[in-house]
C-alpha cells in the first residue's frame, strides 16, 4: 500500500518536473492570437512571416512576445525610429509585405509554401527585401528548408558565414560565432548561413539564415531566467545585427 502510493508521489513529482521544464516550449507553441497589422508610417515596424501550410502553428512560435522583448532592447541601443509595442504578420503572397525591408521567418524546419507564396518570397527578395531565418536544428529540418527555399529560388546556394562578414559587426563587434546552440540540445551547435543575389557573394545578401539556434527563443525567455543570461544577451546582439544590415544593405 505504502509502495504503491510512493511510486504515485514518485510519478506525480516527475511529472511536475517535466512539465516545469517543457514550460517555455509549450507556451511558446501556443496559438496565440494575431493582433491587427499597424498601417505604415515609415517608422520600422517588426514583420514576421505566416506561412498557411506544414506545421501551421510553428510561424507563430514565440509570437509577440519574442519581437516586443526584442523592440525594446532595439529601441534603447539604437536611434532607429521603430515602433515597440506593435508588430505585423504577413503571408508571403501579402502585398503589405512590400512596405517592410527585413521580415523574419520561424520554424523554417516545418514552412512549406503554396506557389503563390513562393513566387510572393521571389519577388520580394528581387525587389529589396531581407529574410532573417532562425529556429531549426538537425538535419530533416535543413532539409525541409531547403526543398522550400528552391521552390522560391530553384538554384539557390547556401555560404557558410563566418565571424568576419560584416553582418556580425555592423552595430556589435561579434569576434567569434560559436557559444550559441538551439535551446533543446546542446549538440546542436549555432551555424549561420547566406543566400546571395545570383549566388554571387559579392552582392546583395538576401536572407541570413540562423541553424541549430533559436535566437527567437533565447529573446521571448530573456527576462524569465530559462537560458543563462549569456545566450539570452547574445541573442539580442545577433538580432539587432541582423536587422541593422538589412536596413542598411
Amino acid at each position: 500500500m505504502h509502495t504503491h502510493r510512493g511510486r504515485r508521489w514518485s510519478l506525480a513529482v516527475c511529472a511536475a518536473m517535466v512539465i516545469c521544464v517543457l514550460a517555455p516550449v509549450a507556451w511558446s507553441q501556443r496559438s496565440a492570437r494575431l493582433e491587427p497589422n499597424a498601417p505604415y508610417d515609415g517608422r520600422y515596424t517588426f514583420a514576421r512571416i505566416r506561412y498557411t501550410q506544414g506545421y501551421r502553428l510553428a510561424w507563430g512560435v514565440d509570437y509577440p512576445r519574442m519581437e516586443r522583448n526584442f523592440l525594446v532592447i532595439l529601441d534603447n541601443l539604437t536611434t532607429m525610429s521603430l515602433r515597440k509595442s506593435e508588430t505585423n504578420v504577413y503571408t508571403l503572397d501579402d502585398p503589405g509585405l512590400a512596405r517592410h525591408t527585413v521580415a523574419w521567418l520561424t520554424e523554417p524546419g516545418y514552412w512549406v509554401p503554396t506557389e503563390a507564396e513562393a513566387l510572393g518570397l521571389r519577388t520580394w527578395l528581387q525587389r529589396g527585401g531581407f529574410l532573417i531565418v532562425d529556429d531549426f536544428y538537425y538535419q530533416r529540418q535543413w532539409d525541409v528548408f531547403e526543398r522550400s527555399m528552391r521552390m522560391v529560388l530553384p538554384d539557390v546556394k547556401f555560404f557558410r558565414l563566418d565571424a568576419q562578414h560584416p553582418i556580425f559587426n555592423g552595430f556589435f563587434a561579434l569576434k567569434k560565432l560559436d557559444g550559441m546552440h538551439h535551446p533543446a540540445t546542446t549538440a546542436a551547435v549555432a551555424e549561420y548561413y547566406a543566400v546571395y543575389e545570383g549566388n554571387d557573394p559579392t552582392r546583395r545578401m538576401l536572407a541570413v539564415i540562423s541553424f541549430n539556434n533559436d535566437i527567437g527563443d533565447y529573446m521571448e525567455w530573456s527576462g524569465e531566467g530559462w537560458f543563462p543570461v549569456n545566450l539570452s544577451n547574445d541573442a539580442y546582439k545577433f538580432a539587432t545585427n541582423f536587422v541593422v544590415y538589412g536596413l542598411t544593405h
